[in-house]
């Protein structure tokens, strides 16, 4: 269990799992995929720093642990769902989220109780358009179950009949409030994740679900490695020395911080002797390649490392025949 501080605070999560999905055909949109991983295992990886997570619908595999109930009667509407999930509630703090939204991330649960007023019953999301998203939304749980108890009824009535009860602190323009009720709408989320600024996190993390570890684990000592041999030896060499450092620490019972720092000290040393033997004129092209680093750092000060540094350092690389291979920027 995570510690609990005046900072980070005890909360559950109820993520409703139990819509019909008639814009969709009536699948079961928990288990359409976006980024190779179901929308509801998005949404469940986005609620682990939760103590609980409830999930009100039909059961289902899951790769986190979860308390499973179910709406009365089934297919009640999200009021329903809610008042079933609330009841199961322990923390003081309970985030409410729905199933179909794919850009969810723990810090959304996090920016929520971050912005949580003392005297207020909870705060929520708003789309761009200013709509309140009460399944983004993080709720005081006894003021909910209150709220919820003086609704005359809950079954098949709208969700926002409930809001008028609180009083609730809103955050508008959130980009994770996008959901997914067409199939128009799951293109374009598959769409978005591989985008360039967010692939890369999006593959982590689907990686790193499927081999059932913490997204961020060891993941900083993995690029930082993978970065120094790019430098030191060649780029072409940095995705290969990463799984051999996976493959080492499996073999050998030792964490990937120690195989990286290994690697990292071998790259230093492999480094090493390529600028002794630059500075000494013993390698042919030295001279060259210190040119070509000059350059490398010049370009890295006015440029940013994917952009014209790159093209900058691919130039300089091919105008430097018969010299060693100089440094080269962060693996991309």
């Amino acid at each position: 269990m995570r510690n609990v501080t005046a900072d980070h605070p005890a909360f559950d999560a109820i993520v409703l799992a139990g819509g019909a999905a008639r814009r969709l055909g009536g699948v079961d949109k928990a288990a359409v995929t976006v980024g190779g991983r179901p929308l509801l295992e998005r949404v469940l990886d986005a609620c682990r720093d939760a103590d609980r997570t409830i999930v009100v619908g039909p059961p289902r595999p899951t790769r986190r642990p979860v308390h499973w109930v179910r709406e009365d009667p089934p297919g009640g509407g999200p009021l329903a769902a809610l008042a079933a999930g609330a009841v199961h509630a322990t923390a003081p703090l309970v985030a409410v989220l729905a199933t179909d939204l794919p850009f969810l991330t723990p810090a959304t649960a996090r920016t929520l109780i971050g912005a949580l007023p003392p005297a207020a019953d909870g705060v929520l999301f708003q789309d761009s358009e200013g709509r309140d998203q009460p399944l983004t939304a993080v709720y005081r749980t006894a003021a909910l179950r209150a709220a919820l108890g003086a609704l005359p009824a809950t079954r098949h009535a709208p969700l926002r009949t409930l809001l008028p009860a609180l009083d609730l602190h809103r955050l508008a323009g959130a980009s994770t409030t996008f959901d997914c009720d067409t199939w128009a709408e799951i293109a374009t989320a598959r769409d978005r994740i591989k985008e360039h600024g967010t692939v890369l996190d999006e593959w982590i993390a689907a990686a790193a679900t499927e081999l059932d570890i913490e997204p961020g684990e060891h993941r900083t000592v993995l690029l930082d490695a993978a970065r120094d041999v790019a430098h030191a030896v060649a780029r072409p060499a940095a995705p290969l020395t990463t799984f051999l450092i996976g493959y080492a620490a499996a073999k050998h019972g030792i964490t990937p911080a120690e195989a990286a720092r290994r690697v990292t000290a071998l790259a230093a040393r492999w480094e090493a002797e390529k600028d002794s033997g630059e500075d000494s004129g013993k390698t042919p092209g030295g001279e060259a390649v210190r040119q070509r680093r000059d350059q490398d750092e010049q370009g890295r000060d006015g440029q940013s490392r994917d952009g014209q540094g790159q093209e900058g350092r691919e130039a300089s690389a091919g105008t430097s025949p018969g010299g060693p291979e100089g440094k080269e920027g962060h693996p991309a």
